[in-house]
């Protein structure tokens, strides 16, 4: 390593002067930081806001940890951490406790409540989204907070909450933006610089570990690309290139033969005919040499012997990822030595020791640890929440060397690898089997390499027949990730903005969104346009000037006439009425521009040529400022809809002078947060639920938050629990129905109804049922259910604190009889 120059010391030395705080944070970390990494430190030591754009696995959140240290230095000042997920709540809260100690850190999950009043708080952001809107008491002393994963703000289901939070934020508190690598970053920190005051952008796309990209091809790892050119201009190996140019097509010709021959005869039996003028001859197994695709055990062997575990191998289903281990179970592969089975069974123990043995058998506990002392695991929703937290510790600690895992595994959590394996390069949406795309590429194989233990990470996707590597070479090169708002005004957050700012200045906010930013950014190239245009139309009004009269109206009159023949040759089968009315406006327009002073003019076609692009580009223009209209405003005149919802409702009301204030039911929803608030609020109004106990209640609840599959059904009326529940439900179905059409006529979007799929496993185990009988009700894995039951847990949370009796008393008892068991036992 060459010496520091003077000039090289001496500037070193004057940033440690005027930035003394990172240089003392910088040293105590176990690795040197990035210049992105202290360029994002040097800004808050600065006092300003930050915004970090930097590659999975890169170290965004040393950023956010170093405004922690901050808050920490100064009595009385608080950090909050936000995330967008439980699980990632769950592992920070256990990070930040390793540095600061119990007493300082407190974790707030809308289930979970620790040590909520310390000076460190990590929470999810709705979480901190409600207390903004409670203005809570929490608040007082906030300096800094960090929105880790913030370009969830384009999640079309939560990502209003990120920019209500973003929005809201008192102005003296410091926003740490934490994003993916994003190709418009200068544009989110433009907003942010408006919205929130001086904001700092830093983007880096440079990866710590440098990633390798290999296609698996009979046994062999072969570079994606060719060495000698490198990622950057995305130029594949060739031999990729001939391996795939020799045998794709004639594989998939053989393939359709064999099946048709082995239909009749139970195996191939060569075609006798002889082949059509100009045919191909058929084709027989001996034409074709297949490339072979390794098992599942095989492949980890292979990346045994190079030294390539700990492994990801990303399957695309949860049945997948269960029936992978259970392919390398059986197959006797052990990858872990007498010790580290010993350490795994210690772990497993101790993090599952509050679990209910008969539980345990339901949920497959014992398979389930034999397989992680032999090495491997699945990492799926469908898991037990304290199960994945076993694996992703265990994975962590390098016990756990192959990890079978979905998608939801790539969203932030820390369980980096050597190595990434993608089997397939499309996954199914719920309709239909879709390509991933390159975002989605970027951040599975973003988990591989490991920083300060790997010198290159390893991404491996194995070779199928229609694999095309000039596709996979595009999906790895390309950086084009827009982030896109998709903020939109619900009714908790009007009642909420009405209350605390009134309606003018609620509407004023709704602009101040990252959604109308962008809206009003498009507008501005429109607008341009629209100018550029208006120039035009001048000139063209002056080409076309005659001495004889106003030639506009003239080719007005001739333009009508063209369009009223056009429309009548198109449609000859019109009634005779009609026909007759259209040929009098004919006839009548004929006569008009006859009687015109500029028909006898002798420059007529010449000015008539101008004058049709004239209402060409007119035409055009018109088009573009109808657009703008739609564009300008966007936001608050969803607002407005809303607004005439809740007034129809009487949750908000219009004094004579025009002012808009929320009446007592409008004060109650302040505190209904969900896809359902209205739902909720009108049915605590009516009283819907009053006579339900403590099962029946938390199964309605559960109604209100399930989403189920787009293929399952209902269990119809036979399967629901009987008594107040089913007239409950029948009335709050209705109420549903009533709401939706009147959102409609509003032209709002409505809600999916009420489903009832889950209601009653939720009543039988509020009723205190047993584990086993609940899930196969719920026909749900332990995790979903789990997931349904927090979510219901939370709705249950609400309908205490906002209800009357004796809703509330029995929402009380309702939360107490779902938390227990293994939805207690789950998460932190």
């Amino acid at each position: 390593m060459s010496a520091l120059s003077p000039a090289d010391r001496f500037a070193a030395a004057d940033e440690a002067r005027r930035h003394p705080l990172t240089t003392d944070f910088a040293e105590a970390q176990r690795f040197t930081l990035d210049p992105f990494q202290i360029a994002g430190c040097h800004a808050l030591e600065d006092g300003r806001s930050v915004l970090v754009a930097a590659p999975t696995g890169a170290g965004k959140t040393i950023v956010g940890e170093f405004a922690v240290h901050l808050a920490m230095r100064e009595p009385g000042d608080k950090a909050f951490y936000t995330t967008p997920m439980k699980a990632l709540s769950n592992q920070k809260f256990r990070e930040l406790q390793e540095v600061y100690g119990e007493d300082e850190v407190g974790l707030l999950t809308g289930d979970t409540n620790i040590n909520g009043n310390a000076r460190v708080v990590v929470m999810t952001t709705e979480v901190l989204r409600n207390m903004l809107y409670a203005d809570s008491p929490a608040l007082r002393g906030l300096r800094f907070v960090v929105m880790d994963e913030v370009h969830y703000l384009a999640d079309r289901f939560r990502g209003a909450v990120w920019e209500e939070v973003i929005i809201h934020l008192p102005p003296s508190v410091r926003l740490v933006s934490l994003s993916a690598t994003v190709s418009n970053a200068e544009e989110f920190g433009d907003w942010l610089d408006t919205v929130r005051g001086d904001t700092e952008v830093i983007v880096s796309e440079t990866r710590p570990v440098p990633l390798e990209q290999h296609m698996l091809v009979r046994g062999d790892l072969l570079p994606l690309f060719d060495d000698r050119a490198g990622i950057a201009t995305a130029q594949v190996n060739q031999e990729l290139m001939r391996i795939r140019s020799a045998k794709g097509a004639t594989f998939e010709e053989n393939r359709r033969a064999q099946s048709m021959n082995s239909a009749r005869h139970g195996g191939y039996e060569p075609t006798r005919r002889r082949p059509q003028r100009g045919g191909r001859r058929p084709v027989r197994p001996g034409n074709v040499q297949r490339v072979e695709r390794l098992d599942r055990p095989q492949v980890v062997q292979l990346l045994q012997r190079a030294n390539l575990l700990p492994a990801i191998f990303f399957i695309f289903s949860r049945a997948g990822c269960d029936g992978a281990v259970q392919q390398v179970r059986r197959s006797g592969l052990r990858l872990t030595d007498a010790d580290e089975r010993a350490e795994i069974r210690r772990v497993v123990e101790e993090r599952t020791h509050t679990l209910d043995d008969e539980d345990l058998g339901v949920l497959g506990f014992w398979e389930w640890r034999e397989n992680l002392e032999r090495g491997i695991a699945a990492h799926h929703a469908g898991m037990l929440p304290t199960f994945k937290e076993v694996v992703e510790e265990l994975f962590r600690r390098k016990l756990v060397k192959v990890v079978f895992a979905t998608e939801t595994l790539a969203l932030g959590i820390n369980m980096p690898a050597r190595t990434v394996v993608l089997e397939k390069l499309e996954k199914f949406n719920g309709e239909a089997r879709v390509a991933i795309t390159s975002g989605e590429y970027t951040q599975l194989t973003g988990r591989a390499g490991r920083r300060g233990i790997d010198v290159e990470g390893h991404a491996v996707i194995q070779w199928t027949e229609s694999v095309d590597p000039q596709a996979v070479a595009a999906l790895a090169s390309r950086r084009t990730y827009p982030l896109n708002s998709s903020f939109r005004p619900t009714y908790n957050m009007a009642v909420n903005l009405i209350d605390r700012f009134g309606r003018a200045e609620a509407r004023e906010i709704l602009e101040s969104s990252f959604a109308q930013f962008q809206a009003d950014r498009s507008v501005v190239g429109l607008a341009r346009q629209v100018r550029e245009a208006e120039e035009s139309l001048a000139g063209y009004r002056k080409a076309q000037t005659c001495d004889r009269g106003d030639f506009v109206e003239y080719a007005g009159l001739r333009r009508e006439l063209t369009d009223l023949e056009k429309l009548g040759r198109a449609d000859r089968t019109a009634p005779a009425k009609l026909r007759r009315q259209r040929q009098q406006e004919m006839e009548s327009l004929r006569r008009r521009l006859q009687r015109h002073p500029c028909h006898s003019c002798p420059d007529r076609e010449h000015h008539a040529r101008w004058g049709e692009r004239y209402y060409k580009l007119k035409r055009r223009t018109d088009k573009m400022r109808r657009e703008i209209q739609t564009r300008t405003g966007t936001v608050a005149r969803v607002f407005d809809r809303v607004v005439d919802v809740l007034t129809a409702l009487d949750y908000v009301e219009v004094d004579p002078a025009g002012k808009t204030t929320l009446t007592a039911a409008g004060r109650t929803m302040r505190r209904i947060y969900g896809d359902r608030d209205l739902l909720v609020a009108e049915a605590l109004r009516r009283g819907i639920w009053k006579n339900l106990d403590a099962a029946s209640l938390a199964a309605l609840a559960c109604c209100l938050v399930y989403e189920p599959r787009r293929d399952s059904e209902g269990p119809g009326e036979y399967g629901l629990p009987r008594g107040a529940f089913r007239s409950a439900l029948t009335e709050t179905q209705l109420l549903w129905a009533q709401l939706d059409d009147l959102e409609r006529e509003h032209h709002l979007p409505g809600t999916e109804p009420v489903a009832t799929g889950l209601a009653q496993a939720m009543h039988t185990w509020a009723r205190g049922g047993m584990l086993d009988r609940v899930l196969t009700e719920a026909d749900l894995a332990a995790g979903d259910f789990v997931r349904w039951a927090k979510q219901t847990i939370d709705l249950l949370d609400q309908l205490s604190l906002v209800a009357d009796a004796p809703v509330a008393t029995t929402a009380r008892k309702a939360l107490d009889a779902v938390r227990r068991g293994i939805v207690a036992y789950s998460g932190v």
